[in-house]
């Protein structure tokens, strides 16, 4: 399955069922280290470096913004204090 690009002009075009698939799976809390990238592989069949790419570019696309607000937000907010620290 292929994802498309992000849509941060705004075409009218839903997310992928890839793409909300990857926002429930951000949602969810993970009891240890190992579980989350265990959940990628087995539900959603894709490398953890390959998830982090479409999740990356999801936080960018408003779509995904309108779809979970909080989920995005929330992870916008860790990937720009992840920046600063650079």
């Amino acid at each position: 399955m292929t994802a498309r690009p992000p849509d941060p002009a705004g075409s009218a075009a839903p997310l992928s069922g890839q793409d909300l698939a990857v926002l429930a799976l951000e949602r969810r809390s993970w009891p240890g280290p190992g579980a989350k990238e265990r959940a990628i592989r087995e539900e959603l069949g894709m490398a953890p470096v390959r998830y982090y790419q479409l999740l990356n570019a999801l936080l960018d696309d408003r779509r995904a913004l309108e779809e979970d607000p909080v989920t995005v937000n929330r992870l916008r907010r860790v990937r720009e204090a992840r920046r600063g620290r650079r």
